[in-house]
């Protein structure tokens, strides 16, 4: 176990917690200058820590909220800055609806790399609550989300953020400014929501997007097939792999399929 001093409060880092933090003040202040943060936001911060992120967000905006799941780290949050609106609760449970009630969020955050997916699909979940997200994750894991088309990193990740955000990979953070130090770097984006959503049907596209990619070795036909009736697209689509794709024609493509229903087996 690994511990943690600041201003003379140690606290064990804890692994299946992913903590790591930072501790590089440029770092911070660059997060927070480039979220475009203002005194009239409503700022919700992912997971402070021992409140690196949390110093720079304050000397902005001393009144808003932030969610650390680690009882100790939420009572040196509540001490250090009485202002601050602590949740003690893991951010996957919190209701991002009702933070959001009397004015959109924006959220910033240096966020844990074991449960990276799980917050960016609740936040693409709940968009309409934030106006924009400025989050520090794996620096590969940003690679998946801006990737392009026919690369490596393209997949599910990519479509679906893109789909209904504009995302943009800002700038890598070097692992020597964390303790402990992880094993990888990190990089900060940014999400914004995009003002309509694209589909009629946002559940049902992000299910076709994970069906398209099911296994990427095989086209679309034969990863489709299953799943929707395929008569209205064209065969030379339907040859292609879905990491070929942009999201305008993952759009078009979802638009021309019909789910297929499922067969009912016998009692």
């Amino acid at each position: 176990m690994i511990k943690v001093e600041y201003k003379h409060t140690e606290i064990a880092a804890k692994k299946k917690l992913g903590q790591n933090f930072l501790t590089d003040r440029n770092i911070t202040r660059k997060i927070v200058a480039s979220s475009g943060a203002c005194p009239e936001d409503n700022i919700l911060e992912i997971g402070p820590g021992f409140g690196a992120l949390t110093r720079e967000i304050a000397a902005i905006a001393p009144v808003f909220t932030v969610v650390e799941k680690d009882p100790k780290l939420a009572a040196f949050i509540r001490i250090e800055y009485p202002l601050i609106n602590v949740i003690e609760a893991d951010f996957l449970d919190i209701d991002l609806e009702l933070l959001a009630q009397k004015q959109p969020l924006r959220v910033l955050g240096n966020i844990p790399y074991s449960i990276t997916s799980p917050i960016l699909f609740k936040l693409l979940e709940h968009r309409q609550s934030f106006v924009s997200a400025t989050l520090m994750m794996q620096h590969e894991v940003a690679m998946r989300i801006v990737a392009r088309p026919s690369t490596k990193d393209y997949g599910i990740l990519a479509v679906q953020m893109q789909a209904f955000c504009d995302v943009s990979y800002l700038f890598k953070v070097g692992r020597k400014v964390f303790r402990p130090q992880p094993g990888v770097d990190s990089a900060v984006i940014m999400m914004k929501p995009k003002k309509e959503s694209p589909v009629n049907d946002s559940d049902g596209f992000r299910r076709f997007v994970r069906t398209a990619f099911h296994q990427r070795r095989k086209t679309l036909l034969n990863n489709l097939k299953e799943s929707y009736s395929l008569d209205g697209v064209e065969s030379e689509t339907l040859k292609l792999r879905a990491e070929a794709l942009k999201i305008e024609e993952f759009f078009t493509l979802f638009s021309q399929l019909k789910p297929l229903e499922k067969k009912k087996t016998a009692p």
